[in-house]
């Protein structure tokens, strides 16, 4: 009789409709409830003189891409094409989002703007970020009086 209830139908029912619950909770879930963004992965570092960001973008045109800096804040924003399935393939799995992308990290100081640089190479975006000369520590000497 335990044979008979739990067959590999039942099973596939279960999780077809576990994803759908999942589905449902995740669209109607208030922001602070979703994850954090996990689009694209970053590495951030930092030293006295300035910070370096990575991101990984595969897929991503330099021509749908856009970094603002203000401040001590970084965005970098973009889309991702959807790669369609070649002649009238469909999708077995799709793990690999595509669409409209926004990051915005916190830096650990204020950057000198002007100077700037973003590269990309191999799906890969290096952005050194230099620190503004007035948020730098400064040695200070001491006098004999």
């Amino acid at each position: 009789m335990f044979d008979r209830l739990y067959t590999p139908s039942v099973w596939s029912e279960m999780e077809r409709l576990q994803r759908e619950m999942n589905r449902l909770f995740n669209a109607f879930s208030p922001g602070w409830m979703r994850p954090a963004p996990c689009f694209p992965a970053v590495n951030v570092w930092a030293n006295e003189e300035g910070q370096v960001v990575t991101a990984e973008l595969p897929g991503v045109k330099m021509d749908d891409l856009d970094i603002s800096v203000v401040n001590d804040t970084l965005t970098i924003s973009g889309k991702r094409e959807t790669a369609e399935p070649a002649g009238n393939g469909k999708y077995h799995r799709q793990e690999r989002e595509c669409g409209s992308f926004s990051r915005t990290i916190s830096l650990p100081y204020p950057v000198d703007a002007d100077k700037v640089e973003a590269v990309m190479e191999e799906g890969v975006l290096r952005i050194t970020l230099p620190r503004a000369e007035a948020d730098k520590p400064r040695k200070i000497t001491v006098k004999s009086a």
